[in-house]
């Protein structure tokens, strides 16, 4: 990929329209060999367009998902214990104690590799997708920017293990807590929006490409508007695409034929129960309206 209008082009070839906003700071990361960090409310794609990337790449995706209390042994690797066990007591059935041994089972046979230790030890640089890092803790933080400065984990038992490619890695963050400045610093920057209609409708295409299209921008319209409601959870562009994709099942040719079908197929788009009371049918009828 030469340039970011290249880039844009390859993720478009994955089923991923990325505004050029966002194609250009990715282009950047990857030129510069820093971290992308995607700032954006769930449902904006931020962690679609990791699995895009990757799939232009022709390389492999590896995700780490952070949640509250991740500390190194899931995030990094840990030993197989049970294996452990069971070599020591094979061992000792032999009569083999000591460090025969112990140089056996902390040895790679024995190695759980999770997701950042797999990112390191590839022979061809992936994609490392770290996904909701506001999630996790700032002392995982803290470590996670070690790692990333480096790209480089240090196993007591069998030393320093350094990058054979550097990874190519994009954060995503909800906004559920603050990141430290010092995260922010190593990375590249780039806050997603949900996308304008022109785009979203690119998006629909690129995912259902033999959907009607007036039925598209009915569509379209109709989840834009949506989004403008009072809601608890607004629904994302994976939302919208189950949401044609329930229509074009149900056979509804229009928002406005059938108002029962179309509040029913709601259930793809309103995830809370407030959000379904909040939408009946006639504001329903209201949205498929200004959709038209």
């Amino acid at each position: 990929m030469t340039d970011w209008k290249t880039l844009t082009d390859d993720l478009s070839d994955q089923g991923y329209i990325a505004s050029p906003d966002l194609a250009m700071a990715l282009h950047i990361a990857l030129t510069l060999g820093r971290p992308l960090l995607l700032e954006g409310a769930a449902g904006v794609g931020k962690t679609e367009i990791a699995r895009a990337l990757a799939a232009a790449l022709g390389t492999r995706l590896i995700r780490l998902q952070c949640y509250e209390g991740l500390d190194a042994a899931h995030a990094i690797y840990e030993w197989n214990y049970q294996r452990q066990l069971l070599a020591i007591r094979a061992a000792a059935e032999d009569g083999k104690t000591g460090k025969i041994v112990e140089d056996r089972i902390f040895s790679e046979e024995f190695l759980l590799e999770r997701p950042l230790l797999q990112a390191i030890r590839q022979d061809v640089s992936p994609v490392l997708l770290i996904d909701e890092i506001d999630r996790a803790d700032q002392e995982f933080e803290a470590y996670l920017l070690e790692v990333l400065s480096d790209f480089q984990i240090t196993v007591p038992e069998l030393g320093t293990l350094t990058a054979k490619a550097r990874p190519h890695v994009i954060l995503t963050s909800n906004g559920t807590r603050d990141l430290s400045d010092a995260l922010r610093r190593r990375c590249i920057y780039a806050y997603v929006e949900y996308p304008d209609r022109k785009t979203e409708l690119a998006i629909l295409a690129a995912r259902c490409p033999t959907i009607d299209a007036r039925l598209a921008a009915q569509i379209v319209g109709f989840v834009q508007s949506l989004r403008r409601e009072e809601l608890e959870k607004t629904p994302g562009v994976a939302e919208m695409l189950d949401f044609a994709a329930a229509l074009v099942g149900l056979g509804i040719n229009d928002l406005n034929d059938n108002p029962d079908l179309l509040r029913a197929s709601l259930v793809t788009l309103l995830k809370t129960q407030a959000d379904q009371a909040n939408i009946p049918i006639e504001v329903a009828q209201r949205l498929a309206g200004k959709a038209a």
